[in-house]
């Protein structure tokens, strides 16, 4: 450790992006929500900043003036935005006269995507930074710390520090190899009943008289960015919230990282009713890969929100090669749109040994379920028998 300084940094405009992003690009699980562009647009456009309750404090190892591992750390003054749920954790703290908040966090904002958080050279870099994370953590005597949706790489070193582990469930979309020919190849995967429901959803959409469009990266015209945020923030004010992410978060996304986003709007009469926005990887050395973030309508139309966040995407996918779709957290109904169940992971470190003890008991009672819970799933495949 004598070779190595740390250095922690309050804003990812601290870090130069090329070594933030080559650092990413030799990570085995990169993602497009790690990227600095990314990682920058959420702290500049005030969409994860001190004020949400965002504070950045991204961690960095340097040896001489080789950045040799970094990772985004968030102090945070609540549990909103991150979609591995540990209110009852603070309730507890609070109720034996305990401060839970502030807490550390390695994460991406509102992004439950699973990817690398620590990004290291080596495994002995990313050793030691876990270790500096808690050396963090207790010189500022913060309550916890939470690693979210780590890479395989990133828990592994987590668990050799000593972290708990707690296991979520999301659905994912495969496609097969060497890729289905098209949509209809696909649903011929699928059993009569799951194929044909579809098949009804599909067609109710198009009765509707509804089609699509999509266009990607700098192909997305700035009236169809507006369209789509105009969408994107009533789907959020319909449940009684504001929206996470600023309109000028996207603005920033289609300047500086416009290849990463995919954008089909659906259209009746020759006007735009909905819009979903996906992300896809930008990592030519990697496999494609899609992503399932945002959708909004402005017209009820039964069985819309499907065609538009499962059904386009998916024959998308098939059209071009990507090998998964990720359709972000929770949701037992993907399943019948053939999302299958994946495991996710995430690491835990609680600075009072009595919690830390009681919250490693909870954690392998709800890791059984969760064994349980796959188990069920796999029951329910909405393949064909093999």
């Amino acid at each position: 450790m004598n070779d190595y300084v740390i250095r922690v940094l309050a804003s990812p405009s601290d870090i130069d992006p090329q070594a933030w992003n080559a650092l990413l690009a030799a990570q085995p699980e990169p993602s497009p929500f790690m990227r600095h562009e990314y990682l920058a647009a959420m702290h500049d456009s005030g969409s994860a900043s001190p004020e949400r309750g965002w504070t950045p404090q991204f961690v960095t190892l340097w040896r001489g003036e080789v950045l040799e591992a970094a990772c985004a750390l968030y102090l945070k003054d609540h549990s909103y935005g991150e979609y591995v749920f540990d209110w009852a954790w603070a309730n507890a703290y609070e109720q034996h006269g305990l401060a839970y908040y502030p807490k550390a966090v390695v994460a991406v904002p509102f992004t439950p995507v699973p990817g690398a958080r620590l990004l290291a050279r080596d495994a002995q870099s990313r050793t030691l930074l876990v270790q500096a994370l808690v050396a963090v953590c207790k010189e500022q005597e913060l309550s916890s710390l939470h690693l979210l949706f780590g890479a395989n790489a990133d828990i592994a070193a987590c668990t050799e520090a000593g972290l708990m582990r707690r296991h979520t469930v999301q659905f994912h979309w495969t496609n097969t190899q060497p890729g289905y020919t098209d949509f209809d190849a696909f649903l011929a995967s699928l059993s009569h009943d799951k194929r044909k429901k579809i098949r009804q959803e599909r067609r109710k959409v198009a009765e509707a008289g509804v089609s699509f469009r999509w266009s990607r990266g700098t192909d997305i015209a700035a009236a169809d960015w507006d369209f789509f945020y105009r969408c994107y923030e009533r789907t959020y004010r319909e449940h009684g919230n504001p929206p996470y992410l600023t309109r000028d978060f996207f603005q920033r996304m289609a300047d500086t990282l416009p290849d990463a986003w995919l954008l089909f709007v659906a259209e009746r009469d020759g006007r735009p009713i909905a819009t979903s926005l996906i992300a896809l990887s930008t990592d030519e050395a990697q496999p494609l890969v899609a992503y399932g973030r945002y959708w909004g309508a402005l017209e009820r139309v039964d069985c819309l929100h499907f065609e538009a966040c499962y059904y386009q995407p998916i024959a998308w996918c098939i059209a071009h090669g990507a090998v998964r779709f990720e359709g972000g957290a929770q949701g037992e109904h993907k399943m019948a749109r053939a999302l299958m169940p994946v495991r996710t992971t995430s690491a835990h470190w609680l600075a009072h040994p009595s919690f830390a003890d009681a919250v490693e008991r909870f954690l392998e009672r709800e890791g059984a379920g969760i064994e349980n819970y796959m188990d069920h799933l796999g029951e329910r495949s909405p393949f064909k028998a093999t």
